[in-house]
């Protein structure tokens, strides 16, 4: 009877060890090994690939900057100042088109980006994954062939956002 029980306290403890050693490594994976991707976030599609939006007309300008972005999302909200000085940088641009694209209903989505105080008029539903997207915010300037040319992933420093507002100023070079 003595070695039975000592057996089965033996089987139960490797199986508490197991099971918290499983639980550390899930643990580790998502939070310290996903943390150190946390600047890599978005950036499932590349500069050089094309953007598949069914329906879409790149032609329409030479260059269009996607605002990939989501309700709820805390760092998308964080960043409206900025999304708003995207606006103002590029209103009156006919070689610069403006959109965003969220998940949620267009009404919504568009009552958010009003509550933000980001007007932008054209607002697609669509998720991320349907760019190529993980994450929210990503910004994507794409060409008028639809091909990405920059991709910006998370809440921009201000020095990462003077570099996209320096970067719509350049012409697009492999346009038309």
């Amino acid at each position: 009877m003595n070695s039975l029980y000592k057996k089965v306290e033996l089987c139960a403890n490797l199986a508490i060890v197991a099971v918290a050693l499983l639980f550390s490594v899930v643990l580790v994976n998502r939070y310290v090994i996903g943390s150190s991707n946390a600047d890599n976030i978005g950036e499932e599609i590349k500069a050089g690939e094309k953007v598949l939006l069914p329906d879409y007309d790149w032609s329409k300008s030479n260059q269009h900057l996607i605002l990939i972005l989501q309700k709820g999302c805390h760092f998308c909200s964080e960043s409206a100042p900025f999304y708003r000085r995207l606006i103002e940088a590029t209103t009156g641009r006919n070689d610069v088109h403006l959109m965003a694209a969220l998940p949620q209903e267009s009404s919504e989505a568009q009552q958010y980006l009003n509550e933000l105080g980001v007007r932008i008029s054209e607002v697609k539903q669509a998720s991320p994954a349907v760019f190529g997207v993980r994450g929210t915010p990503t910004l994507l300037l794409v060409d008028n062939k639809g091909i990405v040319k920059e991709v910006w992933a998370g809440k921009l420093p201000s020095d990462k956002e003077t570099a996209v507002l320096t970067r719509l100023k350049e012409p697009c070079d492999t346009c038309n």
